[in-house]
């Protein structure tokens, strides 16, 4: 999996946050094998010690970083969300409009669901199991595409008056694209997928 900025922000408390780089390793190496483990079996399904297992780490040291497999997949998801952002985020800054950017997203995007296909169950289940990390993966994905829109509307490069809807609508198409091209297929190239979702956006549908 891709390594995500504040890796310790994923902990149930500072606390618990490594302060050594042995530490790190570790807790990388729980969340690792954390995204296998409910991605192949989903969160019910899963245990502390296959996890554990699976990690190469001793039962023991799983406790030093999480209270328990629930406090462990909120983590999980909290992480997941900030490897997406880190994903997309070098990509933004280009050639071009801010659709032009959405698209460079969007290609981005479904190259990170290639190589995670685990996410889309784990966000799925967190629904359920932790719905506080479910809401703010959302929320917080849809906020940073609103305040992208927003500066491109005031720069001219878009038609407003720009709305959140707008944000959730471009979220909604990048999260089932990303479904449909990353997890349940991977027969187009992600460049000319992004390509068709830019026409959309910058032209519509209408005749």
């Amino acid at each position: 999996m891709v390594a995500g900025r504040g890796i310790a922000a994923t902990m149930t408390g500072e606390d618990k946050a490594p302060r050594t780089e042995r530490g790190r390793r570790t807790l990388r190496a729980l969340l690792d094998a954390a995204a296998a483990e409910f991605g192949e079996k989903g969160f019910h399904e899963s245990s502390v010690v296959s996890i554990t297992s699976r990690a190469g780490v001793a039962l023991g040291s799983f406790y030093t970083y999480f209270d328990s497999k629930e406090s462990l997949f909120r983590a999980l998801v909290n992480h997941m969300s900030g490897q997406v952002r880190d994903y997309v985020a070098p990509v933004l800054p280009g050639k071009g409009d801010q659709i032009d950017a959405e698209g460079r997203a969007l290609s981005a995007f479904l190259s990170f669901a290639r190589k995670n296909k685990e996410i889309y169950r784990i966000i799925d289940e967190a629904e359920f199991v932790a719905p506080d990390a479910w809401n703010a993966h959302y929320g917080t994905t849809v906020e940073r595409i609103f305040e992208r829109l927003k500066s491109a509307e005031s720069r001219g490069e878009i038609g407003g008056p720009v709305d959140e809807a707008h944000a959730w609508a471009i979220m909604g198409m990048n999260v089932f694209l990303g479904l449909r091209y990353g997890v349940l297929g991977e027969e187009r190239p992600v460049d000319e997928v992004a390509a068709i979702v830019n026409g959309l956006l910058r032209n519509g549908l209408q005749a």
